[in-house]
Order: C-alpha cells, then sequence, then structure tokens
C-alpha cells in the first residue's frame, strides 16, 4: 500500500510528463521576441503593439534582426511569437508553429534579393 505522500508524489510526476512546455504569449496584436536562456528558460520581449497579422509580425522580427546585424550581430537565427503562435526565423526563411518543438510550416521564404515573400510567389526558373 502507498502512502499518500507516494501518491501526492506520483501525480506531481505524472502532470509533469503533461506539460506543454513554453507557451507562447496570446496577447491580441502583440508581437514578441523571444530570449532563451541556460537551463531552459525563456523570457518574452515586447517588440511591437497593435500588429494586425502574423507576416507584420514576421516582418517586424526581420527587422530588428536586420538591425542586429548592422550592429555586427552574426545571429541569422531568432525566435517570436504573435498571438499563441511561435515564429523561427532562418536563413531560409520564416517558419511558424503551435510550440518550440513540434512541427513548423513555412510562413515566408527569402528570394535571391534576401526579402522575404510568400511562398509560390518567386518565378521557378
Amino acid at each position: 500500500m502507498m502512502r499518500p505522500v507516494s501518491l501526492i508524489a506520483l501525480a506531481a510526476l505524472a502532470l509533469a510528463g503533461c506539460s506543454k512546455g513554453v507557451q507562447a504569449p496570446t496577447d491580441q496584436g502583440v508581437c514578441w521576441h523571444m530570449v532563451q536562456f541556460q537551463g531552459g528558460k525563456v523570457r518574452f520581449n515586447r517588440l511591437a503593439q497593435n500588429i494586425p497579422s502574423l507576416e507584420a509580425c514576421a516582418a517586424q522580427l526581420e527587422a530588428m534582426r536586420i538591425r542586429f546585424a548592422a550592429l555586427g550581430s552574426s545571429t541569422d537565427q531568432m525566435i517570436g511569437a504573435y498571438q499563441g503562435q511561435f515564429l523561427f526565423l532562418q536563413p531560409e526563411g520564416i517558419f511558424t508553429g503551435q510550440n518550440l518543438d513540434g512541427a513548423h510550416y513555412l510562413l515566408l521564404v527569402r528570394g535571391p534579393d534576401g526579402k522575404l515573400v510568400k511562398p509560390g510567389v518567386l518565378p521557378v526558373e
């Protein structure tokens, strides 16, 4: 027979295994930049408000990346969030997803000039 303390500890472990991990902020119209720290901790910094769409937030994050590059940063990857969705800035383009570790879907691709466009807009050579 298990002691009550053991049952509580077992229940806590079971709940920890079901946790959803880091959740993207859901604030309406707010674009966030996510900073990751050692040990798995994260912080969301408000980048812009009154942003009308996921694509507009992606553009805000890309502008931030470009400003950082102009200051000497070599970072070509960033993570942001918009209304519960994560945004992943990669050299190939910008991807979106519901969580950090799950599937990521292409939102915008980089053209030959480095500008971001919707997939399918670029002509096929």
